[in-house]
């Protein structure tokens, strides 16, 4: 009887940032493989590998696209390939020693900035940048990555094959920028490979439409394309490796005795994706939720550290709050009027406003009066003012709408603990310390999981507030 032991390993841009750091996590996944499986590739443990770009690469295709729709310099999309193919070459010479494997990727590389190199003068030419072009641009940053760590595992004596998320088997809408995925076809694709003993390289943050159409998962999304790789494979495990050793207390660059969480529930890791810790993508862990597959984040640069293992188990914890995050861009509209008491239908009127301004909403509260409703929502000033504009146009001439206003020097704060559900005094000590930081709140949100008190305070005050809140409920508690 064949034991399958699946481990899904994804690798962000830090771990890939360069041949150096890409021959480095060949030798982390070969060391597991061959660790796992002795002489018998059947039996133990089997890899499969999803890689981001390499560091800055994505941003730096966001901004050649921009470009070449705006200035339609032919010489600069020229100077922009040649810098990415410098780049990619140096990183094969960095990480792979074998001349033939070498060669090998090298012309994979080149084949693929080809195929770049031709949609961006497509765009200068034209001067049209579609949604779709734009997906199709963006995918080359993993798509030039993937070869090169393919090539790296190859060197070191393994069986590798590199393939793009839609080759893998992550089937998506044409909801390009953001796609949601519609079918996984992973167990068929990948299955048959890792009986061979082969390690997959797949490229995270890409899909794919039936009709063979690269997409995008939306940025971060190579962690979300590990978790469905995990699902679809029912893999045994999911690790996130990065540059940090776990999921932390808090910011290290804001509060300085930050602690590691060795261990936490699904829950609590999705709240805080959801409210900023960069460590996760937001729609990383429910996945693996659904599928109950561990969740694990460890270091690329420390792999002998334990990192922070995430599961359905809730742990006992001396500290309530095991988590303090925040998020910042975020702006604060606040809606007035003595007409919404009693009037029904009025939220959705005020949600339908903000769909048809493309708000990404992310709190809402309502004051028991009804005379006040608090959005807070993603991005800047623009985006708000078209968001003020559209909820005016929705209630002009009908007197339930005093007036609409927003704040832009506003930030969100966070505690995160599956502990706090049923402490008693928890909200009181949290807002006690609150004050005593010297911050003002302007809006409070508790989800009726009572893993997350969230609140917005003015984004003068928060890193008075973080400290505070640190030490007292995670630094002071033993």
């Amino acid at each position: 009887m064949v034991i399958m032991m699946i481990t899904v390993m994804k690798f962000g841009g830090t771990s890939v940032g360069d041949g150096k750091r890409i021959k480095n996590v060949s030798k982390i996944v070969s060391d597991r493989f061959k660790r796992g499986n002795g002489d018998n590739h059947q039996d133990h443990n089997h890899i499969v590998v999803v890689t981001s770009a390499m560091t800055q690469i994505t941003n730096s295709l966001i901004d050649i696209s921009k470009e070449a729709l705006d200035v339609r310099d032919i010489a600069r999309v020229n100077s922009f390939i040649q810098d990415v193919r410098d780049r990619h070459h140096l990183a094969i010479l960095e990480a792979i020693e074998d001349p033939e494997i070498q060669e090998e990727t090298r012309i994979v590389i080149e084949n693929t900035l080809e195929q770049l190199e031709k949609v961006l003068l497509g765009v200068t030419y034209l001067g049209e940048l579609t949604p779709k072009s734009k997906d199709f641009i963006l995918s080359f940053g993993e798509r030039l990555c993937a070869p090169i760590l393919c090539g790296a595992l190859k060197d070191k004596g393994n069986k590798s094959i590199c393939l793009t998320g839609r080759e893998a088997g992550i089937i998506t809408d044409n909801n390009f920028g953001c796609a949601k995925v519609i079918d996984l076809r992973v167990k068929g694709t990948i299955t048959p490979l890792l009986e061979l003993g082969v390690i997959p390289v797949i490229t995270g943050f890409i899909g794919g439409t039936k009709e063979e159409e690269i997409t995008t998962l939306g940025r971060g999304g190579s962690d979300y394309s590990a978790a469905l790789v995990g699902a679809g494979l029912e893999a045994d495990m999911v690790e996130i490796w990065t540059d940090v050793s776990g999921v932390l207390s808090a910011d290290p660059r804001t509060v300085e005795k930050v602690k590691k969480i060795p261990k936490m529930s699904y829950l609590e890791a999705m709240e805080l994706a959801y409210f900023g810790a960069k460590v996760l993508h937001p729609r990383t862990v429910e996945p693996v939720m659904e599928k109950g597959i561990p969740l694990k984040i460890k270091n690329t640069f420390e792999p002998e550290n334990e990192g922070t293992l995430i599961n359905g188990d809730i742990e006992p914890s001396d500290r309530p709050i095991k988590a303090i995050t925040t998020i910042k861009d975020v702006i604060l509209i606040n809606i007035f009027g003595g007409g919404m008491v009693g009037v029904s239908g009025t939220a959705a009127r005020i949600f339908n406003a903000l769909g048809r301004s493309n708000a990404n909403v992310i709190l809402i509260t309502q004051g028991s009066s009804e005379t006040n409703i608090s959005i807070v929502i993603y991005d800047g000033e623009l985006e708000a003012i078209k968001c003020v504009r559209e909820l005016k146009k929705e209630f002009d001439g009908c007197h339930l709408i005093k007036d609409v206003s927003f704040d832009k020097e506003v930030c969100v704060v966070s505690a995160v603990g599956s502990d706090m559900k049923g402490s008693k005094g928890i909200a009181g000590d949290l807002f006690t310390a609150v004050a005593e930081s010297g911050a003002n709140i302007k809006m409070i949100a508790q989800g009726s999981s009572e893993t997350n008190i969230s609140f917005v305070i003015g984004e003068k005050d928060l890193e008075n507030c973080l400290k505070k809140l640190h030490k007292t409920f995670i630094e002071d508690v033993n």
